[in-house]
């Protein structure tokens, strides 16, 4: 079993390929941490990672594992117990954006029975995916939920969550009607979560999550710049509560 909590220090890449190919790659770092027990930091540095039950799942249940728990159970599910874990920015300084969190859902055995990918745009809205991944860690899913400005919520994910190891190593697709049209993909190595690890990356990377907000933001302005046209927005961010 992967041993929680760890860091990763990590290059995220997407690479548009359509209508125009545009690539943007940065570094950041994730936690991941089990829900059900939390790091625990020396004082000074719990400024640098929090884990708030309202930035997930509706955000109205008092820990983030009830709120995972709530909905699996608005999809017919449960784990009976089983262990989790979870692939998150923690919020640094009071401010958090976590375009993708990941929860490999375990049984009472240890069986992996389903992943949850918590996607965030950056208008507010969150939406979850229940994905049930194969024996090699790819699942498929259709786009429910508007994320980019430049894409209309159409086609669909494919995929690749293998469970967090030493290494990190996950893709998504996103496939349209004219063939393949993003892909996303998070490379890393796991580190400890020692303090100093922590202290480390939070200064090499400081307001990480706020960075990585308004790289986003950044190269929307460029895209849009070029010309590329911008897909009217839905006024349904659907609760992450509500079955699919």
């Amino acid at each position: 079993m992967t041993v929680v909590p760890a860091l990763y220090p990590v290059t995220v890449a997407h690479v548009r390929t359509g209508p125009r190919r545009y690539v943007l790659r940065h570094r950041t770092y994730l936690w991941l941490v089990d829900p059900d027990h939390p790091p625990r930091l020396p004082r000074p540095l719990r400024p640098l990672a929090r884990f708030d039950p309202r930035d997930h799942f509706t955000g109205d249940r008092p820990t983030i594992r009830a709120g995972l728990d709530g909905f699996l159970a608005a999809h017919g599910m449960s784990l009976d117990g089983g262990h989790v874990l979870m692939l998150t920015h923690a919020r640094v300084l009071g401010h958090v954006f976590n375009p993708l969190t990941l929860y490999w859902c375990h049984g009472p055995d240890g069986t992996l029975r389903c992943v949850v990918a918590e996607v965030h745009n950056t208008y507010g809205g969150r939406h979850c995916y229940l994905l049930r991944p194969d024996q090699a860690g790819t699942a498929r899913t259709g786009k429910r939920f508007y994320v980019s400005p430049f894409f209309p919520v159409d086609g669909g994910y494919r995929m690749r969550l293998p469970p967090p190891d030493r290494r990190l190593h996950l893709t998504v697709h996103l496939d349209r009607a004219g063939g393949r049209a993003f892909t996303a993909t998070v490379r890393g190595v796991r580190r400890a979560a020692t303090p100093t690890a922590l202290l480390r990356l939070a200064l090499r990377h400081p307001w990480s999550t706020l960075a990585v907000s308004a790289a986003i933001r950044f190269h929307g302005i460029r895209l849009y710049l070029r010309g590329l046209p911008v897909q009217p927005r839905p006024h349904d961010h659907r609760t992450p509560g509500e079955p699919t």
